[in-house]
């Protein structure tokens, strides 16, 4: 990482498998986050090529994000890709029509890489693991002794949960259940690193954020919520019961996130279930600081 920050306004683009965010800084702080969902990684389930709606509506995110960057004098943008791009047969097409679209090329990272993002983000150099549930992968890091001693992404997400088993409890179980066992190890590490956890990600937030009886979203008040394994437990329950529509009325509950928020907690609850962690602490700041601190905006 670089050691010096740069002082001046700057924009980092994640483009991500379920939605497009934007984090803007200035002065070496971050000034605001925002976020389009725009579903880039619906149906790679069933092909492993981008559907031509979910780049066009992603490619225009993009651009309006950067747009917008250049209007708050932003000097610096950045804009990085995760699973989908990374996993997609036509990621060449999908990052010519950004760059032809608004003149910025996204660095495809790998998903070690965007797990150690994700705990650069969220830990800043303290020991510690994160849970990172994306759309369509899922990572997991840990730092012990200040150095990284475990990093690993498995290919499933909201998103992935949700076109494979749609809301059908017994599926999303045996689905997890085949994916979780690709965290064999982490438990150990974890524990050598004291046990603190944080779960990052939208999943995370928005629980973290029901949790808190938040009225209105605020990443402030949601770092810090402690989400006990009963508490995603039932959430998981509920959110698979209640119909999308209702759900999507909740205080705190993003539209787009509705019919995809069910299978996200179950998810992570089979994750701090299969490690043994009676819980995880949620943390708004995630791999967008990490890849901001990379380039020495951060």
């Amino acid at each position: 990482m670089n050691n010096e920050i740069f002082r001046g306004k700057s924009a980092v683009i994640d483009v991500g498998s379920n939605s497009v965010r934007l984090m803007f800084t200035a002065d070496g702080k971050v000034l605001y986050k925002t976020l389009e969902t725009t579903r880039l990684g619906e149906g790679l389930a069933f092909s492993p090529r981008l559907k031509d709606d979910a780049m066009r509506r992603t490619a225009e995110a993009i651009s309006a994000f950067v747009a917008r960057a250049k209007d708050g004098g932003a000097e610096r943008i950045f804009a990085y890709a995760t699973a989908a791009v990374r996993e997609a047969e036509n990621r060449g097409e999908f990052l010519e029509l950004v760059k032809n679209s608004c003149g910025v090329l996204p660095d495809v990272i790998d998903g070690e890489a965007e797990a150690a993002l994700g705990m650069d983000g969220a830990l800043n150099g303290a020991d510690g693991a994160t849970i990172d549930v994306g759309g369509a992968s899922t990572e997991i890091a840990v730092r012990v002794g200040g150095k990284t001693a475990y990093k690993k992404s498995v290919p499933v997400g909201v998103v992935r949960i949700k076109d494979m088993c749609g809301r059908d409890v017994a599926e999303i179980k045996k689905l997890c259940e085949k994916y979780v066992s690709g965290f064999n190890g982490a438990k150990t590490v974890i524990n050598q690193a004291g046990g603190r956890t944080v779960a990052i990600g939208g999943t995370a937030t928005t629980l973290g954020a029901r949790k808190a009886g938040l009225k209105s979203y605020d990443g402030q008040k949601v770092t810090g919520v402690f989400l006990e394994q009963s508490d995603l437990r039932n959430y998981a329950k509920a959110f698979l019961t209640l119909p999308v529509r209702e759900i999507a009325k909740l205080p705190c509950m993003p539209e787009k996130r509705a019919d995809v928020i069910g299978g996200g907690a179950a998810w992570l609850y089979m994750i701090t279930e299969a490690l043994g962690l009676p819980g995880i602490t949620v943390s708004d700041e995630d791999n967008l600081e990490g890849y901001a601190r990379l380039k020495g905006i951060l």
